[in-house]
């Protein structure tokens, strides 16, 4: 696990359950660095005083805000948390409400919260009863320099703290073209339906995150790896119109009827195959054992 980000306590009634946050997420990144097409030499970014044009160290930067042009009132880390102690040191549980109720749009990022010394029985509690009521925990909660709201969901044993967007923070969607919300208003037809609820059921499946990877970032390494191998490795690919891709054309008209009974078929064949090679398998590992 990597260092704590936030060391506080969660908050609600007069309950305080002593905590520390950490980062969940572990992107799939690359470090790539900024390279001069003509030299194939790093491109730096300098830290520079505009009216003097040198060079500034890192230890001589401080943050402002500017009130007025060209006037700032200089802000510390001392700053940031002395302007609202209390809020820079608790998860403040405003509200609970049932799952359901916020949209998937207002979920942003995802941290662990760990019971601290001596908050362990809270954190228990608090855990049990939101899985109990269906519930979750609506927060404010301040992480480094910013105030967010966040969510309190309980996920195994863990309590999850995912901050969510500000309502004002989303765009609205009133100005697109969304097709009507009746199936008859939209053409869609019973028959379609039942298709489709058919390939839905071919294609259920127990949830299992293991099972899906990054392909793409495992692709990139692999043409990185290839242009290493082949010595291929300072060549410049520039774009060009892949003629043979295959986009359908705006407004065609695609028959779903078709496409569904050929899902559904194919789902259907790779079921059984899986099935068999499945059966396959466990006949043979028996008859080892045997």
């Amino acid at each position: 696990m990597s260092h704590s980000l936030w060391n506080g306590a969660i908050s609600f009634g007069l309950v305080n359950i002593p905590v520390i946050l950490y980062s969940a997420e572990n992107r799939n990144s690359f470090n790539l660095t900024m390279l001069d097409r003509r030299n194939m030499k790093p491109v730096g970014m300098k830290r520079y005083n505009k009216k003097t044009n040198k060079e500034v160290e890192w230890n001589d930067i401080v943050k402002g805000y500017e009130y007025e042009k060209g006037r700032y009132v200089i802000l510390t880390e001392e700053d940031f948390k002395r302007a609202n102690v209390k809020a820079t040191q608790t998860i403040d549980i405003v509200a609970f409400v049932d799952v359901e109720e916020v949209a998937p749009t207002y979920f942003e990022t995802p941290y662990y919260l760990a019971p601290d010394k001596r908050g362990e029985k809270g954190y228990n509690l608090l855990r049990e009863t939101l899985k109990a009521t269906n519930k979750i925990g609506i927060a404010t909660v301040v992480i480094r320099t910013r105030q967010y709201l966040a969510a309190l969901i309980p996920t195994g044993d863990l309590v999850v703290l995912n901050t969510l967007r500000y309502e004002n923070e989303l765009k609205s969607a009133k100005d697109l073209e969304m097709p009507p919300g009746s199936l008859k208003g939209s053409g869609v037809s019973p028959r379609e339906i039942d298709m489709a609820k058919r390939l839905v059921e071919e294609m259920t499946d127990q949830w299992e995150p293991k099972a899906y990877r990054d392909t793409y970032h495992e692709d990139l390494l692999s043409l990185i790896d290839k242009r290493i191998k082949a010595g291929q490795t300072e060549v410049i690919t520039e774009a060009v119109a892949d003629e043979n891709e295959n986009k359908p054309a705006r407004g065609e008209v695609i028959d779903l009827m078709a496409l569904l009974k050929r899902s559904v078929q194919t789902k259907g064949q790779s079921s059984s195959r899986s099935k068999r090679s499945a059966s396959k398998q466990k006949l043979h590992t028996h008859r080892k054992v045997a």
